[in-house]
């Protein structure tokens, strides 16, 4: 699915209108802004309300404070990139980090050299003018099969306790149920200590034979990894003996708190620390027939502005290098990042918690959406039924619709991915549920894959906000466009029989064959294998929409 870059020319031409460390920016009638943090997607659009956010640990300007590792905390865990999209065309970019607040009519906007623009008239204008000039697209996209079939995790089903027979079993179970092939990914613990990036043979006894038989049933293999280091481990004692763990600002080597405990970390500045980690993941691509690298962790919050590196680098260039590993394998996937806008990243959403809420499943849409308008078009709403482990430890049964509503919303999204195997959760009229999601997804693919050629060729999002291409419908979050021409409008309340859709101008056939006619909001039944959407079939198409292609 590679190609060339194709020309920007025909994007809006960028205008500068001001450039300090502190902006203040008056909001125009009706304005409303998106970007920042992939976290805060359903507070977008902002500047209705009041609200704050610093992006990126440089923005911490106290360090030592007895509240900075609460900070640090707060810090996205997800996509984030200092840049402001509005609906009038303006921007607003740095190339490092800054705090930006709404509130009293007002932008504020704190950092170092940060530049307000103008694109256009449009939030599209907007996203193709900042995008043309901060975050290029490349011409490339992750593996095919990422986006082909689905992904299929380890992660709940055997939390740190993968095992060759395991992963075998949980992939066939998946298969005899009817669920096509996929990416596996194997997550925690396959490996003896973070840092030591070999299969544990106790455990995977003959890995190559594994992935040997992934292959023949159609599968791909990825392994999960860490740029962390368990300490007095043996790969420890090496990388410290030759200075590529990152040291604190005393000049010992750096013992950083992350969700799995106390661990070293790769100084990601050094090219030898690189090497040495390519060097053995290429070993596990070419001996043990491994695709690629599902690469967690390098969060802005692991590492510190006075953090001693072998080359002068900020905590979000920090975890730019990260990413920029990435680039080395086309099968990859990123949870937290940092810029690296129009780069071939798949980038998943953050461990969603197993309920309906706006930690649940209202975040999807909206944070999907935001991932798209700072230049991550290859998104995957984490793993169906949700990713958190705590919360689904927690749960003595699966929610089965919630479980069925979720696989809908990922089914049209750019990926999908499972990890709760849905015949071990799921009676035979919600498994008959998601798989008819996948027939959908099935259905309407060849359509999916072309905008993600295209997002390659212009940077454009495959999933857009409602505002994208409808003025006046800028506050909706719990729908989007497919491209220019498909609205989708997944179910993602308990309980709905029906929901209301907002319908842009122009003359639209819903799933079922009814006609309807935009602009208005219109009401439509939704039983629970229904993903309500709406194909425009006229001519009526927003003024920059013609120049789309391939859908």
């Amino acid at each position: 699915m590679s190609s060339s870059v194709s020309s920007t020319a025909s994007a809006p031409q960028w205008r500068q209108e001001a450039a300090a460390d502190v902006l203040e920016v008056a909001l125009l009638p009706e304005e409303r802004w998106w970007g920042g943090a992939v976290d805060d997607g359903v507070h977008m659009p902002f500047g209705e309300r009041p609200f704050t956010r610093a992006l990126g640990a440089g923005s911490l300007d106290t360090p030592d404070a007895p509240d900075a590792e609460a900070a640090r905390r707060a810090l996205s865990s997800n996509q984030s990139a200092p840049l402001l999209l509005s609906n009038a065309g303006r921007i607003v970019w740095s190339d490092e980090a800054f705090t930006f607040s709404f509130d009293d009519g007002m932008l504020r906007v704190r950092g170092r050299h940060v530049v307000l623009g103008r694109g256009g008239t449009s939030l599209r204008d907007a996203f193709r003018s900042a995008s043309a000039r901060f975050f290029p697209p490349s011409g490339r996209t992750p593996a095919h099969e990422l986006f082909a079939g689905p992904q299929y995790n380890t992660w709940i089903e055997q939390p740190y306790t993968p095992t060759q027979d395991g992963v075998l079993r949980y992939v066939r179970g998946l298969l005899d149920a009817g669920l096509p092939p996929g990416v596996v990914m194997i997550d925690d613990a396959w490996s003896p200590d973070y840092g030591t990036w070999r299969f544990d043979e106790s455990r995977f006894p003959d890995p190559a034979a594994m992935a040997a038989q992934l292959h023949e049933w159609g599968c791909s293999l990825m392994l999960w990894l860490v740029p962390f280091v368990s300490p007095d481990s043996a790969a420890f004692r090496e990388l410290e003996s030759r200075g590529l763990l990152l040291r604190d600002r005393t000049g010992d080597t750096a013992i950083r708190r992350w969700w799995n405990g106390f661990s070293a970390v790769l100084d990601l500045s050094n090219p030898d620390a690189i090497e040495w980690l390519t060097t053995e993941l290429d070993l596990l691509v070419t001996e043990a027939g491994v695709d690629g690298f599902k690469f967690d962790g390098a969060d802005l919050r692991d590492f510190r502005d006075d953090d001693r590196t072998a080359r002068p680098l900020s905590p979000g260039e920090m975890s730019e290098q990260w990413a920029r590993l990435g680039l080395r394998y086309p099968f990859n996937e990123f949870r937290a990042c940092w810029r690296m806008g129009g780069q071939p990243l798949a980038q998943r959403l953050h461990d969603k918690r197993p309920d309906w809420s706006r930690s649940g499943i209202e975040s999807l849409i909206p944070e999907m959406i935001a991932q798209g308008l700072i230049g991550h078009a290859f998104g995957c709403p984490d793993m169906i039924g949700g990713g958190e482990i705590d919360a689904m430890r927690g749960t003595a049964a699966i929610d089965q619709e919630f479980f069925v509503r979720y696989a809908q919303v990922a089914a049209l999204a750019p990926m999908m991915q499972f990890s709760v195997s849905p015949s071990r959760v799921l009676d035979e009229a919600h498994l008959a549920a998601v798989l008819d999601a996948l027939e959908v997804r099935r259905s309407l693919l060849p359509r999916i894959l072309a905008l993600v050629g295209e997002a390659a060729r212009t940077g454009e999002p495959v999933l857009r906000p409602m505002a994208y291409h409808a003025g006046g419908a800028d506050d909706v979050i719990d729908q989007f466009f497919l491209g220019h021409d498909l609205v989708v409008a997944p179910v993602v309340t308990r309980g709905a029989t029906e929901r209301s859709v907002v319908l842009p101008p122009g003359t639209w056939r819903a799933d079922d064959g009814t006609l309807f006619t935009g602009p208005g909001v219109v009401t439509v039944k939704c039983g629970l294998s229904r993903i309500p959407r709406f194909e425009r079939i006229d001519d009526h198409v927003t003024a920059d929409a013609g120049a789309e292609t391939g859908v």
